[in-house]
């Protein structure tokens, strides 16, 4: 291939890269308040929390996709740019797969740990953030790496509606060049070179969170001497 049609296909890696963190971030957040939504003590917030879940996890990517490029602008009058269209549309999809995955999380730590919060007269927040999120968030990891490797292969259906991601781009050098095999075969191996990188950023992330948990002490913290009271047998 010429320079320029390999300057077009760098632009493609750049738009996915952009098109993957943006919709990455906005799927974590999603992610979370629906997942603890659904955990909620209030039946009306775990019935929201569900129902968005249900929508979104049992309507196709692709047709949302079409659906906030084409509907929502003469539904509602919001035009977005395209980058903006493919994030909202894949954010909040892959965001009900990984609401699941924030609520198994939460569900899986041991009944006990928020016993002993409630025992200590901590609030819902406090025993959400200090006792549960510390444990769970490390047992996310592995599925939310899964799930990031999925967007990722998600960013393509994009190419559809005629934003420049990698795909798309590709597209346009076969075009030029007549040629399919050869193309396709870099676009394949850029696209798996990316989700290597993902894969081992999520691992060494994993075993950062990992790092301590279920370690023995090291011997040298003592235990606090008993106190004696005087006059108390």
């Amino acid at each position: 291939m010429t320079s320029g049609l390999w300057e077009l296909v760098l632009k493609g890696v750049w738009t996915t890269v952009q098109l993957l963190v943006c919709s990455a971030l906005l799927g974590a957040a999603v992610s979370f308040v629906v997942g603890i939504a659904r955990s909620h003590r209030l039946k009306f917030v775990r019935f929201l929390a569900g129902f968005y879940t249900e929508v979104f996890r049992g309507t196709s990517a692709l047709v949302m996709i079409f659906w906030v490029f084409f509907v929502l602008p003469v539904a509602f009058g919001w035009q977005l740019v395209p980058l903006w269209a493919g994030t909202l549309a894949l954010g909040l999809t892959y965001g009900a797969y990984g609401a699941e995955i924030v609520r198994g999380a939460l569900t899986a730590v041991d009944p006990a740990q928020q016993e002993g919060g409630i025992a200590l007269s901590f609030t819902p927040w406090q025993r959400l953030r200090l006792i549960l999120l510390p444990q769970a968030v490390p047992e996310m990891i592995p599925p939310f790496s899964n799930l990031l490797i999925e967007l990722l292969k998600g960013t393509a259906l994009v190419s559809i509606t005629g934003m420049g991601d990698l795909t798309f781009s590709a597209n346009l050098v076969r075009l030029a060049l007549q040629e399919s095999a050869e193309i396709y075969t870099y676009i394949l191996l850029i696209y798996f070179v990316i989700a290597f990188l993902l894969t081992r950023v999520m691992r060494g992330l994993e075993k950062k969170l990992k790092a301590g948990v279920g370690k023995k002490p090291d011997g040298k913290t003592r235990a606090p001497e008993p106190v004696v009271v005087e006059g108390v047998r």
